[in-house]
């Protein structure tokens, strides 16, 4: 790797002929102006993913989709429940009905990644539930509210 200009560095890679035409195909359908852009926001993604595994404790941020069937009662209940266990790490959760008598479910998280992991382990748990996927990153939210006293402690 040899530096470009401040803050940038150039990679240099080999790749089979027909991945390389693939990527290209993807960088054109998203519009993107370069290959570097699209290279830049995967190894990111898998960065974030990276830590997730790699590093229980770190802070992560991110979403999980959920979609599911069956008994929408019992199991929306179910997926409360255990959305209820991680009160600290579920900041909010969207619900939509879908075709076929089936349910999406998106919550915005936030907390260690151990948690984050333990919290999909649990609502994978829940039967009728036919996907989940975690998506992180490593920047987070800030702070939703302070504690009393708090404000009062920085500015002395």
């Amino acid at each position: 790797m040899s530096s470009d200009a401040p803050g940038l560095a150039r990679l240099s890679m080999s790749l089979p002929s027909a991945l390389f035409r693939q990527l290209d195909n993807m960088v054109e359908e998203r519009g993107l102006p370069s290959r570097s852009q699209l290279i830049a926001e995967l190894i990111r993604q898998a960065l974030a993913e990276h830590e997730a595994f790699t590093r229980p404790e770190e802070m992560l941020a991110g979403t999980i989709t959920i979609v599911y069937r069956g008994d929408r009662g019992r199991v929306r209940h179910q997926l409360a429940q255990t959305q209820a266990d991680y009160l600290k790490e579920v900041i909010s959760s969207q619900h939509v009905f879908l075709e076929d008598d089936q349910s999406l479910e998106v919550l915005l998280v936030q907390g260690p990644a151990a948690l984050l992991k333990e919290l999909c382990d649990a609502l994978r748990k829940v039967r009728g539930v036919h996907q989940l996927q975690l998506v992180t990153t490593t920047a987070l939210l800030p702070p939703l509210y302070e504690q009393e006293g708090e404000s009062a402690k920085e500015t002395a």
